[in-house]
């Protein structure tokens, strides 16, 4: 594709190119790897990524990958990229990503610029768009609608949905753990921004440039290239964004995208002369586990639902003793049919089978059996767990141990509390029962 140029008339031709941004740390998934390397119904995130932009029209001159500095991600991920440029012809390149968003964009179009011969391409007729990997499910339209933009005269183009929540902003309250209303905004012109962000090349050449003579400060509160652009005056136009193009950042957010595509992989409903879809069914397992509080004498710590409790007598028992994350494990392994503790980390002393788990806490032989589960073919839709006790008073961190169990998991997990009206061991006071229930599918 060609347009005149601006000031000669002369044809020019139209280059495209895509950066995505891959390099994240994924902390929050709670999957102990880059979020670009946590798979996504048995893949990848990124290799969902790539694979949307089969097919895309128009598509793209090249595209540069920034991944994780670590070597077995950035390999990992690199190889997909050879694949699909494999599969397309499109050239694609990697290079490692820096400690922020910014540097990571600055480091893709710097590698684009050593990987193609960009003085042939003319910077104000090249678009170049910014991905972000976390968006995993963009569909074609969204950046059909982003190049269209761009190519039609606008330097400076997001895609964006209405928020449709009512927004208010808060104030910091003198009371612990709460906040105040300062206002209300009024919700009729904000817009959530998504990605691909589109710009023309000689606009980020000069936007990144710009945010180099900015203060640290000043640099550091420009979160993405749209907001370098407001920076400097310069327009940028909306256009519409799409449902599918959500961010991937908690686990309830890799559930939700499991699901879709799940809806997606499914063969039309049934209709007359047609067979019925064999139905995907969960599966669902229950486990138990109880221990006992140390005696009084003797100096223990509690660990209880992944959280250390000061000034609390500790409980008995494997690892750190912690009934809730061993009931949760016991879950997992009952739903996919793959025994229970004792048969992966040993029967008498949680970790005396694997050397490399002793001294484990709850929480990380959770993770360790959300491992396992998913490497038996399975993703897991949700853990709930319920204790009963007379101590700890749980209710004020129960958001806090739902977080860090489910960052464990990779998974949703809820956990409620209660006690049993003075009646047996645990209304006595001398120990914690705990009971799960997991819910898992075969990917």
């Amino acid at each position: 594709m060609s347009r005149p140029d601006a000031g000669t008339g002369d044809p020019v031709t139209v280059r495209r190119a895509l950066v995505i941004v891959a390099a994240g740390s994924g902390e929050r998934l709670g999957q102990g790897m880059p979020k670009a390397r946590v798979h996504l119904a048995g893949r990848p995130i990124l290799a969902h990524v790539l694979e949307r932009l089969h097919g895309l029209t128009p598509g793209f001159d090249a595209i540069v990958l920034v991944l994780p500095r670590d070597v077995p991600s950035y390999d990992t991920l690199a190889a997909l990229g050879h694949e699909f440029s494999a599969a397309t012809g499109v050239p694609v390149f990697s290079t490692r990503g820096g400690g922020s968003r910014s540097s990571s964009v600055r480091a893709g179009l710097d590698h684009l610029a050593r990987s193609v011969t960009l003085q042939d391409w003319d910077h104000a007729s090249t678009t170049v768009l910014i991905q972000d990997a976390a968006r995993a499910l963009t569909p074609h339209a969204v950046y059909t609608r982003v190049m269209a933009a761009v190519e039609s005269g606008a330097s400076a183009v997001v895609p964006a949905l209405p928020v449709t929540d009512t927004i208010k902003r808060v104030k910091q309250d003198r009371r612990p753990q709460t906040e105040l209303v300062a206002e209300t905004v009024p919700r009729g012109a904000l817009r959530a921004v998504q990605t691909p962000q589109g710009f023309t090349l000689e606009l980020l050449r000069r936007a990144f440039a710009h945010v180099g003579d900015l203060p640290d400060d000043a640099a550091e509160a420009l979160t993405d290239e749209a907001m370098i652009a407001e920076s400097m005056g310069v327009e940028v136009r909306v256009v519409a964004g799409s449902d599918l193009a959500a961010k991937i950042t908690s686990p309830a957010d890799l559930v939700s995208a499991e699901a879709h595509l799940r809806t997606e992989a499914q063969p039309e409903q049934a209709q007359p002369g047609h067979p019925a879809a064999e139905p995907v069914l969960p599966r669902v397992g229950i486990g138990h586990d109880v221990h006992a509080f140390a005696p009084e004498g003797e100096s223990r710590e509690l660990w209880l639902a992944g959280l250390f409790w000061p000034d609390l007598q500790g409980l008995t028992g494997h690892s750190d003793g912690d009934a809730v994350a061993h009931a949760c494990c016991d879950a997992l392994f009952s739903a996919a049919g793959l025994g229970d503790l004792g048969v992966h980390f040993g029967a008498d002393t949680i970790g005396t089978a694997r050397p490399e788990l002793i001294g484990a806490s709850g929480a990380e032989l959770l993770g360790e059996a959300a491992r396992i589960v998913r490497a038996a073919g399975f993703g897991i839709g949700s853990v709930s767990v319920q204790f009963v006790g007379r101590r700890p008073k749980f209710g004020p961190r129960r958001q806090e141990a739902q977080e860090v169990l489910s960052s464990a998991v990779g998974a949703p997990v809820a956990i409620s509390a209660t006690t049993s009206d003075g009646l047996g061991f645990t209304g006595r006071g001398e120990g914690i029962l705990a009971t799960a229930t997991a819910v898992v599918y075969l990917m």
